[in-house]
């Protein structure tokens, strides 16, 4: 895995610009009987020396420049002179926010289960020389470094805590990222998470255990109900032992409730009638039922 130096060849705009003026007028005097072959050979050189000095960087990058191999400065951005054949344009770094993939394969977590874990780590040269100087290729460095960190991460965590605490995760890991690459002067401005695959078969059990799991509260809910039913149950009839005429008219508004739909038939024990005196009434109540249309 290599990544290519960003070198712009050939001559700029105002290189082009500025060669073909210059070239224009010596052929122009030589046109005119100023210059003979050989001076206008001169002048066509000198044309290319000056046009190939002139560089231009865009307004976020870097030029590095080396002086007979020897590290001199950086120029940039906007235009830019160097002395043609003594310097050269090494590379032209970019510092804006550049974002890398990376991932762990088949890595173990702390409690032995296999995952497959997909990330991104955002990052940017902050100190141009630095990123020039001290690593060969910044970039496969980065992709190399976050991947043995996320395996590292992920042998230190387990898988739960993979799945629910993604961020603490991820801020671990920007965190190791950004302590080998300040050296370099690069820092990691954060690191995402985008995917954390399972095998299908450990997927399907955690599934099965998640609907056990809202089944039992489930029916703890119910059964709490069922207990503050009970009790509500309880205290009201301590309201209606001594207070039959209550008992009559909550039996009234029961069956009241009961026959509010038309055709509707309500079946009430004898037993019930007689403890809330209802014995007539259920007479006249199935009278009237059996005489509708």
């Amino acid at each position: 895995m290599s990544t290519k130096k960003n070198i712009k060849l050939g001559l700029n705009p105002i290189s082009r610009v500025v060669f073909f003026v210059l070239a224009g007028a010596s052929a122009g005097l030589y046109y005119l009987g100023y210059l003979n072959v050989p001076f206008l050979v001169v002048s066509l050189l000198i044309s290319l020396f000056i046009a190939s000095s002139i560089h231009i960087a865009d307004q976020w990058e870097k030029a590095i420049i080396l002086r007979m191999g020897k590290y001199v400065g950086l120029k940039g951005p906007g235009i830019f002179f160097i002395i043609p054949i003594v310097d050269k344009i090494d590379n032209y770094i970019d510092q804006r926010v550049r974002v890398t993939d990376f991932k762990a394969e088949q890595t173990l977590t702390k409690d032995t289960v296999p995952v497959n874990v997909d990330a991104v780590v955002y990052w940017t040269v902050w100190d141009v020389e630095k990123a020039a100087l001290e690593v060969q290729d910044y970039e496969v460095a980065i992709s190399y470094i976050a991947q043995t960190g996320l395996r590292d991460t992920i042998g230190k965590h387990e898988l739960a805590e993979l799945l629910q605490e993604r961020d603490k995760v991820a801020e671990v890991l920007q965190k190791i990222l950004d302590e080998h690459t300040n050296s370099w002067g690069i820092t990691c401005q954060n690191v995402g998470i985008k995917d954390i695959i399972i095998p299908q078969t450990l997927a399907d059990a955690m599934s099965k255990e998640a609907q056990a799991e809202r089944e039992r509260r489930a029916r703890v809910i119910l059964g709490t109900a069922e207990t503050e039913i009970a009790e509500k149950f309880a205290k009201a009839s301590e309201q209606y032992i001594n207070n039959p005429v209550a008992l009559h008219l909550r039996a009234m508004n029961m069956l009241f409730e009961g026959l509010k739909e038309k055709g509707s038939m309500v079946i009430v024990p004898s037993s019930a009638l007689d403890s809330m005196n209802l014995g007539a009434t259920g007479g006249l109540i199935s009278l009237a039922k059996s005489n509708e249309p």
